[in-house]
């Protein structure tokens, strides 16, 4: 059994068991699920306040916000491409809040979330060499953390601290 972001209650159960005893089941866990609820919503609450530090509702907010996140990753991306010997044919930047940064293998393009404006600048760093990584090994296999621990020896612990900055709502 588990809560999903929105607070529903997901129930696996082997193929056969009656209705019943699943019901039952969820009925005897009433208050662990009403716990679970409560951490779920906090958590998301807690997401939402994180997002809401950046100002983006108005055109002059999107524009300011890309001015400085292009003037901090631009100088990263020259240094690690370089490092790197890869080349992103091209770069964009969007308001995404399920992802830090994209890269699309089959063109080479990198997209990088306005949201990493939030992050200190070692994390966004690690975003960059992550995607920049993605270049030379499409998956999160052994060689792409291989890779990662070349280029950003650094790289789990800047994980650990955005996830934890994400969770805490800054």
């Amino acid at each position: 059994m588990r809560i999903v972001k929105n607070g529903d209650v997901h129930v696996s159960a082997p193929f056969g068991i009656p209705k019943k005893e699943v019901e039952r089941f969820i009925e005897e866990h009433r208050e662990w699920i009403a716990e679970a609820r409560k951490k779920t919503y906090e958590i998301q609450r807690r997401k939402t306040d994180f997002y809401h530090q950046l100002p983006l509702k108005t055109k002059e907010e999107r524009d300011n916000a890309l001015l400085r996140l292009k003037a901090l990753i631009e100088p990263m991306l020259e240094s690690h491409s370089r490092e790197m010997g890869v080349k992103p044919s091209a770069i964009r930047y969007r308001a995404m809040i399920s992802r830090w940064g994209v890269c699309h293998v089959s063109n080479k393009s990198i997209c990088f979330s306005l949201y990493l404006l939030l992050l200190p600048e070692w994390c966004v760093e690690h975003v960059v060499v992550h995607e920049l990584c993605h270049l030379l090994e499409p998956s999160h296999n052994a060689r792409f953390h291989a890779l990662m621990d070349k280029f950003f020896p650094r790289w789990k612990e800047a994980r650990k601290a955005t996830i934890k900055l994400v969770k805490m709502g800054g």
